[in-house]
């Protein structure tokens, strides 16, 4: 999903990409063999004028995040030129000459050696910057200085200052070595605000669009590109490759995409929006840039093959921003001095129908809590996704708003656990018998469920379960083993998945089954996971005895139903913390740590983020009616990861106190590991993305 969520970013971004498509990379060839042309009277500088990307601040007719979505294009076109540093000045500047195209802007992030000195009239700067981005062919410099204990920002015309030209790393951006003797700024071209988080901001959605190109190029070549007498992209290491890819470019987007929003709506925390991009923006497009090359093979390492021109912007641009450590410093220390990006859905929810909401949350929240329960359910607010009668047949917006109004009123939504899945699965596909026996006291909290799909010898492939069900007067026998099953010794209920025909198919031939867990033949035996605790059980079935009105559906469609059961989410948003309560626990006691634990803190705060942010751009993808992307299975694997991380610096963070087990992070360590097993290994949902997600081949 790119930066562009609206229709309106989204046409912007049709129009670069329809009118680039004639270009290809030519313009950015050309400048291997010719002078430097004058930026703003070549096609492609006329041409992202035209289409209005330079004015879309100045003329007021737009936001930062339609001209981050329109600078992600660009880049992901490789349109050459100081695009990047003329929209900062248009951004900081308003000034028409530069909006409408006449004036183009290299900019600088890196002072060198210029100083600035007070007159009469503004400021005189003196110096030389080793390395100016883009500073050939344009009309004016955008530099910073020191004035004495003050950093300014100057604006500059080009032909005032000493240009040399420098072999360049980026081919699209020509680099010079630029010197300053005595120039005269006047004030009206001396800003002082800093420009840093401005620039990062527009800098991460060129990177977002970098990475975006790579990682279409690279899924398009796995996906026709034999070996071995093989499409390459049925290989599980390039899946997996193009998976972590896929993981690289959605993050990159969503934190670009929250920088820039943050610069409009949220100017106060826009700081720790735009350095959670430069944390981790960067050094994803760089990684993906290689991945690139990696998939491609020999053709990707050639000069012929654009795919170097894109690892070359995308480590200028790294460069360019000051490289990335000193963004997640900043980031860890905005964070823990209380910084914080309030992620909401303000003016996406409908007001018409909040006052009725709002109504009978009030009525829910003044009775007892065994009451709430009964309410919620009578009212469907306790599942409000689910048809009605049990639910409210909510639409995503209304999801949203009783959540929203729940909470306001302090009412705690009940889990149902298992139940959350047992049910939709019921309502679906079950008897009017079933729902009536299971449905209402489920959501009353009157049966509480346990889920029996796992086996030993199945794992992660619960389509080769072993479990069988024989057939007999009046129902089904069930035989065999089930395993890592939370609940099984507390709760009533179980969906059981069981083998009816042993001779179809393994995807055929399955029952889904409820099975009542006080029957006779039933023994349930606690696992004792690695933390000490018995969380899991395993579950023993001796001819378990289940009648037939206990079968859903037919005998041969219960691994459709279990799809059902697996697939069945609601729209939320979440409470708390936009980084997490794990990331708030560790900002609570780091302390004055080191510079490279600052780091790794920083780290855990942008990972932390991006998880939210994932989980806010799904439910905007939901609320605009265009159906589940890829956001929620990358947020699930990289919110593995990121828990399993900061648990890990959790307990380094507590130094020799680790040595003892009784300390929270410690356990914290140990439990995590199951993060990458449970539901689905970490491999297994890297191949499923890569399907079903990528396209790529099975």
């Amino acid at each position: 999903m790119p930066i562009a969520i609206t229709d309106e970013q989204r046409a912007l971004q049709e129009s670069i990409r329809s009118w680039a498509d004639g270009l290809g990379t030519d313009p950015v060839r050309k400048l291997e063999s010719s002078d430097t042309p004058i930026w703003h009277e070549q096609e492609t500088w006329t041409g992202l004028t035209e289409i209005g990307v330079f004015s879309l601040l100045a003329e007021g007719i737009g936001t930062t995040v339609d001209l981050a979505a329109g600078l992600e294009q660009a880049a992901d076109a490789l349109l050459p030129g100081p695009v990047w540093s003329t929209a900062v000045a248009v951004a900081l500047l308003g000034e028409a000459d530069f909006a409408e195209g006449r004036a183009t802007a290299a900019l600088s992030l890196d002072p060198g050696e210029l100083v600035a000195t007070e007159n009469a009239d503004g400021l005189v700067v003196s110096g030389r910057i080793a390395a100016v981005p883009g500073a050939m062919g344009v009309t004016h410099l955008l530099l910073p200085a020191r004035a004495g204990e003050r950093e300014v920002w100057v604006l500059v015309p080009a032909e005032a200052a000493e240009r040399n030209p420098r072999p360049s790393l980026d081919l699209s951006r020509p680099v010079a070595e630029v010197v300053l003797r005595e120039v005269a700024v006047p004030a009206r071209h001396v800003v002082e605000r800093d420009v840093r988080d401005l620039a990062v901001t527009l800098a991460a959605a060129e990177a977002a669009g970098i990475a975006g190109w790579c990682l279409r190029t690279a899924v398009d070549y796995a996906g026709t590109r034999e070996q071995f007498g093989q499409v390459i992209g049925s290989f599980q290491a390039i899946k997996h490759l193009c998976a972590r890819m896929l993981c690289a470019v959605e993050k990159t987007a969503a934190l670009a995409w929250d920088a820039a929003r943050a610069a409009d709506d949220a100017p106060e925390e826009h700081p720790l929006a735009a350095a959670v991009a430069g944390a981790a923006v960067f050094d994803a497009a760089v990684e993906v840039a290689k991945d690139c090359i990696q998939v491609l093979g020999g053709i990707g390492f050639t000069w012929e093959h654009d795919a170097h021109l894109y690892l070359r912007r995308a480590l200028a641009l790294r460069q360019t921003v000051g490289g990335t450590a000193g963004w997640r410093r900043r980031v860890a220390e905005l964070s823990a001095g209380g910084a914080r990006r309030t992620l909401s859905l303000s003016g996406e929810l409908p007001e018409d129908r909040r006052g009725e909401i709002r109504g009978t949350v009030e009525e829910i929240a003044a009775l007892s809590p065994q009451q709430q329960r009964i309410r919620l359910a009578e009212t469907g607010f306790l599942a409000p996704h689910w048809p009605r009668p049990y639910g409210c047949g909510a639409s995503p917006h209304e999801q949203l708003l009783i959540d929203e109004e729940l909470e306001r009123a302090g009412v705690r939504r009940p889990d149902m656990i298992v139940g959350n899945w047992a049910v939709p699965t019921i309502v679906e596909h079950g008897t009017d018998a079933q729902r009536e026996r299971f449905v209402w006291p489920t959501l009353r909290g009157e049966i509480t469920w346990c889920q029996l799909f796992s086996e030993p010898g199945a794992g992660s492939d619960l389509a080769g379960l072993r479990t069988k069900a024989e057939r007999v007067d009046g129902g089904w026998k069930l035989t065999g083993q089930k395993v890592w099953t939370s609940l099984a010794q507390e709760a009533d209920w179980g969906i059981c998945l069981a083998r009816t025909d042993p001779e179809a198919p393994k995807h055929k031939g399955i029952g889904y089954f409820l099975v009542d867990m006080r029957s006779e033949g039933i023994t349930v035996r606690p696992l004792r996971e690695i933390t000490g605790v018995e969380r899991f059980n395993e579950v023993f079935l001796d001819e378990v005895f289940v009648p037939d009105e206990c079968l859903v559906a037919e005998p041969g469609q219960g691994w459709k139903l279990a799809r059902t059961t697996l697939a069945n989410e609601r729209v939320a948003l979440g409470g708390g913390s936009s980084l997490g309560q794990e990331v708030e626990r560790l900002l609570a006691v780091s302390g004055d740590t080191d510079p490279s634990m600052r780091e790794r803190l920083g780290s855990a705060v942008v990972e932390g983020l991006a998880g939210s942010l994932l989980r806010l751009r799904a439910t905007l993808r939901s609320l605009h009616g265009r159906g589940p992307g890829p956001e929620s299975s990358v947020e699930k694997l990289l919110g593995v990861w990121h828990r399993q991380d900061v648990a890990e610096l959790g307990v380094q963070l507590l130094g020799t106190e680790a040595l003892v087990m009784e300390a929270e992070p410690v356990h914290e360590v140990l439990l995590t590991r199951a993060l990458s097993i449970a539901g689905g290994t970490t491999q297994i949902l890297l191949n499923v993305i890569a399907e079903r997600i990528l396209g790529l081949p099975r």
